[in-house]
């Protein structure tokens, strides 16, 4: 059954979807989920809000985390960025917490503006979300007063910077304490790392990747159930490589080998690791080597 999706382009539409009171700034709210009055939603429906969310969840039970489960009782933050597609729960009870809802026309014309994208957590799966301890719930929930503070004064010249100063240095926080959360499951993380290299060595086993093409971020995130930015962000944090960066690492390594071990012609070889056109095989070999591939088959001896 294909599903309807539902744009909430505005601040306006947003309270008015959860039954909320009128909006004290056209592109920055935060609401308390606890008095909101969201009617149960279609099955058929999906969601696409037009800003940026943060929510501030308490969540209990079992929540899958790689290829394992937690058990918790804690603070959760989820995000999502513009555009992103959600399906909303059928529960009609109202949930604990508050969200943070901000237009990307509130980041015009400034630093954060420019950053925001920097900011991977907001394409993270709902699996994936920041637990916090109460030491750093109190510290969003500090800035989370400070944006509200300044969002229901009268607007002036300074309104905006202080809105997003605010907004950044929450951000920012929640940089640091997605760097505390991966390192206190280290062990989960490193699992994932190593069955992530089993994953690339295992598809470079084959003698020829024409048929099934170059391996992409979303094939290997979707083997292991995370998203392509959360399976990035493991990888950079253990081994200094994002996953793009290993799988070009990994077709320069074969491509050495068949260029070493091989009287093949450059452009059969790119054909073999996947590339549709020689040109972008020659453009990335030389990107990593310094070389182009005839070069270094010159070097090493191997006659074309």
């Amino acid at each position: 059954m294909e599903r309807t999706i539902i744009d909430i382009r505005s601040i306006t539409e947003l309270h008015q979807f959860y039954g909320y009171e009128k909006p004290k700034h056209p592109l920055v709210s935060i609401i308390d989920l606890s008095k909101t009055k969201k009617q149960v939603p279609s099955e058929a429906s999906l969601y696409r809000l037009h800003f940026y969310c943060v929510y501030f969840k308490t969540l209990k039970g079992a929540l899958p985390y790689g290829r394992s489960y937690y058990d918790f009782d804690e603070a959760t933050l989820l995000f999502t960025a513009p555009y992103q597609v959600v399906a909303p729960s059928a529960d009609p009870t109202p949930e604990k917490g508050w969200g943070l809802f901000f237009h990307p026309d509130v980041l015009a014309r400034t630093a954060l503006g420019k950053k925001i994208n920097e900011y991977s957590f907001f394409n993270y799966a709902s699996t994936e979300a920041l637990h916090l301890s109460d030491a750093e719930k109190e510290v969003l929930e500090a800035c989370i007063r400070h944006i509200k503070l300044e969002y229901t004064r009268p607007i002036d010249k300074h309104t905006q910077t202080l809105i997003v100063t605010n907004i950044e240095l929450l951000l920012n926080y929640c940089d640091r304490f997605y760097d505390r959360q991966f390192l206190t499951r280290a062990n989960v993380n490193q699992d994932i790392v190593q069955q992530f290299e089993d994953l690339l060595n295992d598809y470079f086993t084959h003698e020829s990747l024409t048929e099934t093409g170059l391996p992409d971020v979303t094939y290997f995130s979707a083997q292991l159930n995370l998203s392509p930015y959360y399976l990035s962000d493991v990888l950079n944090k253990y081994t200094g490589k994002t996953t793009q960066e290993h799988i070009h690492l990994k077709l320069v390594e074969r491509a050495k080998l068949l260029l070493w071990s091989t009287d093949k012609s450059i452009s059969s070889i790119a054909y073999d690791l996947g590339f549709n056109y020689p040109s972008h095989f020659t453009k990335l070999f030389k990107r990593k080597t310094g070389k182009s591939p005839k070069d270094f088959r010159q070097v090493n001896g191997t006659a074309q």
